[in-house]
């Protein structure tokens, strides 16, 4: 079998960048050793955020909300209705203590000193104004208005039928066993057989780096398994998503009712079984923050929890880029827990970089060279502790 691309990965980012390419002419392929959004992409709290972000991914954030509030122009009118968007209720980042508000505080400051102005401080009246079954630990927070959530299963599965609509064709079930070039081709072993494509995109998640170890490219083998929880459905009392400070929340209640809670809890991954387990006591910790911040949720009910494995990198930022080690071969992953919001504008940039050489948007922060002979950017304590935990995108 043979094609221009080849997209090893059918998460969001690997059906986006199928999507995108198959709209400039591409007719790519997807290889999806489960099934389409099996992991990080479909179990993910489904944050649309903008909120707290590290700086260097904010003009792709704000790119990516530009086409989160368009879903209908990329995906049609049916589509879009499917990834159950709801936009600009907000995402409230809440404060227990006076050193998180002064880090609120200053956040905002940093982030008015590099020209944005999408983040408000909110004292404790602002904070119940928006959020009014807060109790009373919270003394402040920080808020981006603009911000949402989708259901991420669903939207993951739109990004693939309009890929499929415009030519992409996706095998799920296809392992890939091992990349080599030939020539000026790419030849890719799989479950499937033999298949050889000009071009190879690495989407593969929390097993990215064993594919660019068949290339000969070490990239950062972190990964994690971040746990959710579900309660019962109960009588609507929250628009906004909630995220903590330093603690460990992250709170969002669907159109039916039920309350999606994470927050960074850990499950125990098995990256070669590909699957996760949660650990209830590790749990606690998250519960115990639920109970201090929302009592309306103290008589809540947990019906369901679960994990979804993650690619991790040191610096908590993404790997989007050419090979350094290879021609033809690019990688998209490590998105630490809050690639959801990203991926419609990821796929494009990535797209306009294979077929043009360049993009709108610098994506030079993101290279997967950082990290050659060792080097690794820093990582803000807050961005740490932010960034990864809890899967809100």
């Amino acid at each position: 079998m043979q094609t221009d691309v080849i997209i090893i990965g059918g998460g969001l980012h690997g059906c986006s960048t199928a999507l995108h390419l198959a709209q400039r002419g591409f007719k790519p392929i997807v290889l999806e050793k489960n099934i389409v959004g099996r992991h990080a992409s479909g179990v993910n709290a489904g944050g649309v955020r903008q909120l707290m972000r590290d700086a260097a991914e904010i003009p792709l954030s704000i790119a990516a909300m530009d086409i989160w509030e368009n879903l209908d122009k990329l995906l049609g009118p049916q589509l879009a209705e499917t990834c159950e968007f709801i936009r600009r209720v907000g995402q409230v980042g809440v404060a227990a203590s006076a050193s998180e508000l002064a880090w609120c505080e200053q956040r905002t400051a940093d982030m008015k000193a590099l020209g944005y102005d999408f983040e408000e401080m909110l004292d404790a009246k602002g904070v119940r104004q928006l959020v009014p079954s807060l109790s009373d630990i919270c003394i402040g927070g920080i808020v981006s208005r603009r911000d949402g959530h989708a259901n991420p299963f669903r939207t993951t599965q739109a990004f693939r039928a309009r890929a499929e609509q415009l030519g992409a064709r996706f095998y799920e079930q296809t392992c890939v066993t091992d990349v080599a070039a030939t020539g000026s081709k790419w030849q890719l072993d799989t479950t499937r057989g033999q298949m050889r494509a000009d071009i190879v995109v690495n989407c593969g998640g929390a097993w990215a780096w064993r594919i660019a170890e068949m290339i000969g490219e070490q990239l950062p083998r972190t990964h994690l398994a971040l746990t959710l929880m579900v309660t019962s459905r109960i009588q609507h009392f929250l628009d906004p998503v909630v995220i903590g400070i330093d603690r460990k929340l992250s709170l969002k209640q669907t159109q039916v009712g039920t309350v999606v809670i994470g927050g960074g809890v850990l499950g125990d991954p098995d990256l070669d079984a590909g699957t996760t387990l949660t650990v209830a006591d590790r749990m606690v910790e998250s519960a115990q923050t639920v109970w201090d911040f929302f009592p309306v949720l103290r008589q809540a009910t947990i019906v369901r929890t679960w994990a979804g494995l993650e690619a991790v990198t040191p610096d908590i930022l993404p790997i989007i880029g050419a090979s350094s080690v290879a021609k033809n071969f690019w990688h998209v992953f490590g998105f630490s827990g809050h690639g959801f919001q990203l991926g419609p504008i990821v796929g494009s940039l990535v797209s306009d970089m294979i077929t043009d050489g360049k993009s709108a948007l610098s994506i030079a922060a993101f290279s997967p060279d950082r990290f050659s002979n060792g080097a690794v950017a820093r990582v803000p304590i807050h961005a740490a502790q932010h960034e990864q935990p809890g899967a809100a995108g």
